[in-house]
């Protein structure tokens, strides 16, 4: 299924996302940025807003990133999983393919994860006051309320967390 737009490859660095799913609930990066400059901040971006201050955004992401040169979509999810969170696991399963902050993402639905979640990697790294970084299990109702972003994730992953996948 592709919520939104389409894989494109000559353009924005693409993402891989990793979903994990355990006892109908997700694992999520909550998060709060608030940059100087509206200019500088990726959120305001996208949102439009003109600033010039960056009024701080509250959201939730899933864990991912950027997909290195010579990687796959799916090895990027899984190592930025384990690079964010420290979980080990596999990409078992595309979900989707959609748009985060205008790069392509493909979301993939990992198994056999291992281990217990603890913030790493650059998120850690950078967590501080104007750029804050928590790890959270949620269930489908909890989507919205967390400003799970994109936001055109959230029914799908509503979706299939209510059908117990």
């Amino acid at each position: 299924m592709v919520v939104q737009g389409a894989q494109n490859t000559t353009g924005p660095i693409p993402r891989g996302v990793a979903v994990v799913v355990r006892d109908g609930r997700v694992l999520l990066i909550k998060r709060y940025l608030r940059r100087e400059r509206a200019g500088d901040c990726a959120m305001c971006a996208g949102t439009g807003a003109e600033g010039p201050e960056c009024r701080g955004h509250r959201y939730a992401v899933l864990p991912g990133g950027h997909v290195e040169d010579g990687e796959s979509h799916e090895d990027a999810a899984v190592r930025e999983l384990a690079e964010e969170t420290t979980l080990r696991g596999r990409a078992a399963e595309l979900l989707w393919t959609g748009l985060h902050n205008g790069r392509p993402a493909s979301y993939y639905l990992m198994a056999d994860v291992t281990g217990t979640p603890v913030l790493s990697g650059p998120e850690a790294e950078e967590d501080c006051a104007e750029n804050r970084f928590e790890l959270r299990w949620a269930g489908p109702d909890d989507l919205d309320a967390l400003g799970l972003h994109p936001a055109d994730v959230r029914e799908p992953l509503a979706r299939l967390l209510r059908e117990g996948r």
